[in-house]
């Protein structure tokens, strides 16, 4: 527990300090990746309303295990769905997430553990550790793991706030239309099982085909979701 201490003493001193979110992000994964016993590299992807807003990787070439980019088809993108921890041990082994396995493989990963991050109302994600080794991710790992994504969501949130509500800096009238052009994004990848890419393409065709602003199509998309049923 003490390590654990160290480690969350580290990621307040670094988020805190950080100017913005993305930064706060950066600092986060190489924090991460240097504190934990048997973490190799370390990687955070970031949901915002459902669609795929920001993600951080120890190593650059790791970037490329952003899950958004299999759909729902991955650990962290897993994590996030259900809200709960997510574990191999041995990716030799694993069945699961096939496409995502492979491409990980490739990158010399062994093992993963992600769990999910809440930041804030708009605003969800992941902290995915990778190995090198097989077996070294245990139970040990999995309950730092924890402590440090609901330490590291209170962080990121307070980041968000300082920097206004959000990190790319929109004005209130554009981040509310993002907002709900997210949210519809997030209905249709829930609705198809496609990544967010595809969702949003979907979006702007049927914006293009009625001829409508591509936020009233969103609108209309989450209030008939929103809207209770006739039984």
């Amino acid at each position: 527990m003490l390590e654990t201490a160290a480690l969350l003493r580290e990621v307040t001193a670094g988020l805190i300090a950080s100017s913005d979110f993305d930064t706060a992000l950066d600092r986060l994964v190489g924090t991460v990746r240097d504190a934990i016993p048997g973490v190799t590299w370390c990687g955070v992807t970031v949901l915002r309303a459902g669609a795929p807003a920001s993600v951080a990787a120890s190593e650059p070439r790791l970037g490329d295990l952003d899950d958004v980019r299999y759909g729902a088809d991955g650990p962290a993108m897993v994590a996030i769905r259900t809200r709960e921890l997510v574990w191999s041990a041995d990716l030799r082994t694993e069945t699961r997430w096939r496409p995502w396995t492979g491409r990980a493989m490739e990158f010399g990963v062994r093992g993963v553990l992600a769990v999910p991050v809440d930041i804030d109302a708009h605003v969800v994600g992941a902290i995915s550790l990778y190995a090198r080794e097989p077996g070294v991710l245990t139970a040990s790992q999995q309950l730092t793991a924890m402590l440090l994504a609901e330490h590291a969501g209170l962080l990121l949130g307070a980041v968000r706030d300082r920097a206004g509500a959000d990190p790319t800096g929109e004005s209130d009238e554009t981040l509310s239309a993002g907002q709900v052009i997210d949210q519809a994004v997030g209905v249709i990848m829930t609705q198809r099982g496609c990544p967010a890419t595809e969702a949003l393409r979907v979006l702007r065709s049927a914006s293009a085909a009625l001829a409508i602003p591509l936020r009233d199509v969103a609108e209309r998309l989450v209030t008939s979701v929103a809207r209770p049923r006739d039984t």
